[in-house]
This record gives C-alpha cells, sequence and structure tokens, in this order.
C-alpha cells in the first residue's frame, strides 16, 4: 500500500487528514514533530509527505531541507497557515513539489497527493520481484507478464513482501501494517491470506520461518 507521511501537531488535523487517506486506498503514518518524521522517513518506504510549516521543535522548512539535503526525493507537500507570497517561493525553491494554504478543501488536497504520487519516480508506482510486479496507481498484478486477480488485501500483503525481500515479517507486523490492527493471538487471519496469495504468485515465494513470520525468497 501507498504511504503518506502526516507531520502535524494538530490532532484534528491528522484524523481528518488520515480518514481521507484511507479513502483513497493510501496507508496514513502520522508523526507530531519534525524529529520523528525524520526518523520516520530514513526507515523508507515513503511515498509522499504532508508536511506542516509550523511544527514543534524545528520546523516545516528545517525538515524539508534536510529531506533534500539527504538526497531523497520523495514528493513532499506543505501544509501551512502562512500566505505571505515570499513563504511560498521559499518553499518551492527548497524542494517542496507543492504548498497548501490552511484552512484546505479536502478534496482539492487529494487531488494533489494524486497528482504528485503520479509524478513520482520509479518504486511509488511500480514493485517488481522475482517475476512479481504490482503497479500501485493502478492496482495491477502480473506473475511472469500474466495479470492476476488479487483482493485489496492480498494486494497489500504483497506490497509488503515486495518492499521489503529477504526480511523475516511477523504476523504482528503484518496485522498492523495491512490490517492496521493490533495483534490477536487467537486470530490466523494472516495464515489464511498468505494462504490465498501463494496461490496466486506462487508457493515458492513466501517462505514460512517458523516461530517468526513470512519472507519473500
Amino acid at each position: 500500500m501507498t504511504r503518506v507521511l502526516l507531520v502535524d501537531d494538530e490532532p484534528h488535523i491528522i484524523t481528518l487528514l488520515e480518514r481521507a487517506l484511507r479513502a483513497e486506498g493510501l496507508e496514513p503514518v502520522a508523526c507530531e514533530d519534525g524529529e520523528s518524521a525524520l526518523e520516520t522517513l530514513a526507515d523508507g518506504d515513503i511515498d509522499l509527505v504532508l508536511l506542516d510549516v509550523g511544527l514543534p521543535g524545528i520546523d516545516g522548512f528545517e525538515v524539508l531541507h534536510r529531506i533534500r539535503r539527504s538526497g531523497s526525493l520523495v514528493p513532499v507537500v506543505m501544509l501551512t497557515a502562512r500566505t505571505a507570497t515570499q513563504d511560498t517561493v521559499d518553499a518551492l525553491d527548497g524542494g517542496a513539489s507543492d504548498y497548501v494554504p490552511k484552512p484546505f478543501v479536502v478534496a482539492e488536497l487529494m487531488a494533489r497527493v494524486r497528482s504528485r504520487l503520479r509524478e513520482s519516480p520509479g518504486p511509488t508506482t511500480q514493485l517488481s520481484r522475482g517475476g512479481v510486479s504490482l503497479d500501485m496507481l493502478a492496482r495491477r498484478a502480473t506473475v511472469n507478464g500474466r495479470d492476476v486477480d488479487l483482493s485489496a488485501r492480498e494486494f497489500a500483503l504483497a506490497e509488503q513482501f515486495l518492499r521489503h525481500p529477504g526480511e523475516v515479517l511477523s504476523r504482528e507486523v503484518l496485522l498492523k501494517r495491512v490490517w492496521e490492527l493490533d495483534f490477536d493471538p487467537g486470530s490466523n487471519v494472516v495464515d489464511v491470506y498468505v494462504r490465498y496469495l501463494r496461490g496466486k504468485v506462487g508457493a515458492a515465494r513466501i517462505v514460512t520461518v517458523r516461530g517468526e513470520g513470512y519472507r519473500w525468497e
């Protein structure tokens, strides 16, 4: 699933945008300050950033500066109550992909998010490992060039494996990332969907690591 990092210290804004992003089929990841946002970005797997300017600690401009200084090309859409022309110029010159004043219209902001994701290079739109490819925008899966019909959960599960090839992903991690649920030791939903996915992409591609979880070979 395409992941969008939300960086804002206003809980009601985070809640509003989380709901809107999920409705778009995107996975929101929330941070309340710039330092934690940079740590999250350093871990990878973020496809776009919605970044507030007025943050505690380091502000949004400094976060943007550090993102670009690190060499990251992740799209950054800045959100701010500041409307001065110079602020807009500074943000765009500093590497922001877009600059949206508050208050914003959610539908317009989501349109800008979709636009920036379409413009993003490489891994944001296409994931490929060992003959299995996922088109993240078209939500299309192929195995050795042949179209495969995946449900929304199967697609999200396959995305996690393709983003982390060779890593052991525990049931807890998969349940959290794909179903957005805390781990329930009595649930076998992960195992069931891994079995479904194996039947569609090939059983040999997903290895069971006893007592640990699953690994994409």
